[in-house]
């Protein structure tokens, strides 16, 4: 979402590290820059005046002109001013984080909201399922949306495919009836969470507007979660002011951020309504939900990565008994394409090799060399190959001659090269696990990856060590 906005910002503010000293015009001359790019990506005006005058303020001081670095300095002014305008306003722990309240008797009452198509059904059940997996709730999904077609259908086909309870279908009943229904059944049969999906439009209209309020009145929901579409830009806004004035929201959940949306979005809402992003949905699939973390969205911004949401994506991706069973196979050095496999399933749960990569530091300043360098496709052939062989051959390898080559190259649609090149990556890193099991825990400690490249200090700096990994 924050690609052209991160490569905008990253030009202009990359012109002044190279420079030994700033001087005040240096400062305004790059802040115009940034003021145009934040205004390009379609941030609300009067939070770009206040964003600017802010780090201005602070990028004019003393402390820059006398700084080592004054470039980076000013780097890490306009970094915590983004989080200042993105993290909520009773921030308690600085990196602008902000969950869901379940601080209510139970079952808790949380109003989804929003316009026709921003995702608001599809969240519900990403939320729900969120909240029944990793937090143990109990949760009831309703539909109030009596309006569009098969809507009451789509959230229950969602609760079957999350294993989430949906209330059963009335027909013919009206929103502030199934709200009441739903609490009711929630107390008698003890839900810990009731997530309330109420009807959108296409645009703000007072009947919709009467409806929610209707509705919130009956149920007085503890969280009134506004669910806005990212790529709709300033109208996210505009919908989200809305929302706050004529029925109030207690935090917002941006959709579809995997898309080519400018990033305005984010930027301006937590500034204009008052109230904090809470949730994004980075994807259609049911699992493709994250916080919102002020410092690691505008560490993105800049261009600095986010280490600690790809670290959290790898511990939710592998399995506790899979990381075990595959570090007991590490000290007995061995590893074979069974293990392979393994590891490219949760590089796709992670996002792929883009989806890691866009989390790296540094790497949007390399966006542009390597588009079309990273082909997504890569893993799904190397999964088709090692599908096509027999259960033996993934086992040992080394089985895996001329014409057995040929018979898999067929079954999986590729060939007989692609077939070689996974073989020697595998082989690659079965020679890596097995200098992990000769050096042991001390010896790789005290030698460092060098030790695991072909000679480090086991012979010389020779070799490639990872010349088929490309």
């Amino acid at each position: 979402m924050f690609e052209k906005l991160s490569e905008r910002l990253g030009g202009v503010l990359d012109k002044l590290t190279k420079r030994g000293q700033l001087a005040e015009a240096d400062v305004d001359e790059a802040l115009r820059e940034v003021r145009i790019a934040l205004l390009e990506a379609d941030v609300a005006l009067p939070v770009v005046k206040d964003f600017i005058t802010a780090v201005r303020a602070e990028a004019v001081g003393e402390k820059v002109v006398k700084s080592v670095t004054p470039g980076q300095m000013v780097i890490k002014i306009v970094h915590d001013e983004l989080v200042k305008v993105l993290k909520p306003a009773n921030d308690d722990d600085g990196v602008g984080g902000a969950a869901l309240d379940f601080n209510h008797p139970a079952p808790v009452p949380i109003l989804m909201l929003g316009l026709q198509g921003s995702g608001k059904t599809t969240s519900t059940a990403k939320i729900a399922r969120r909240l029944a997996e990793k937090q143990g709730k109990k949760v009831l999904m309703a539909s109030l949306d009596v309006r569009r077609p098969a809507a009451q259908q789509q959230l229950a086909i969602l609760g079957e495919q999350t294993g989430i309870k949906t209330l059963p279908i009335v027909p013919g009943e009206p929103p502030v009836a199934i709200a009441k229904r739903a609490m009711n059944t929630g107390r008698l049969e003890g839900y810990d969470v009731v997530m309330l999906d109420t009807a959108g439009r296409l645009a703000i209209d007072d009947e919709l507007m009467a409806e929610v309020a209707a509705v919130r009145d009956a149920v007085k929901p503890h969280e009134s979660l506004l669910v806005a579409d990212a790529m709709t830009g300033q109208d996210a806004v505009n919908t989200a002011k809305a929302f706050q004035d004529k029925v109030g929201i207690t935090g917002i959940m941006l959709t579809r951020i995997d898309g080519d949306a400018r990033g305005g979005a984010a930027l301006s809402m937590r500034a204009v309504t008052g109230k904090p992003i809470k949730l994004l949905g980075t994807g259609e699939k049911l699992d493709q939900l994250e916080d919102f973390h002020a410092d690691r969205v505008a560490g993105r911004i800049l261009g600095m990565g986010d280490i600690v949401s790809l670290v959290e994506k790898a511990m939710e991706a592998t399995e506790q008994q899979e990381a075990e069973k595959l570090a007991l196979k590490m000290q007995k050095g061995q590893f074979d394409l069974n293990d392979l496999a393994q590891q490219m399933k949760q590089l796709q749960k992670m996002g792929g090799l883009g989806g890691v990569m866009s989390m790296l530091p540094g790497i949007g300043k390399m966006q542009k060399q390597l588009e079309g360098k990273i082909d997504e496709k890569v893993i799904k052939r190397s999964l088709a190959i090692i599908s096509s062989m027999t259960p033996k051959e993934r086992r040992v390898p080394d089985l895996i001659k001329a014409s057995r080559k040929n018979r898999i190259a067929k079954g999986a649609g590729v060939q007989v090269q692609e077939v070689n090149k996974l073989l020697k990556q595998h082989q690659e890193m079965a020679r890596m696990m097995k200098q992990v099991s000769k050096l042991g825990q001390k010896g790789l400690m005290r030698h460092g990856l060098s030790a695991l490249m072909k000679g480090g200090p086991m012979g010389g700096m020779g070799g490639g060590g990872f010349g088929g990994m490309r």
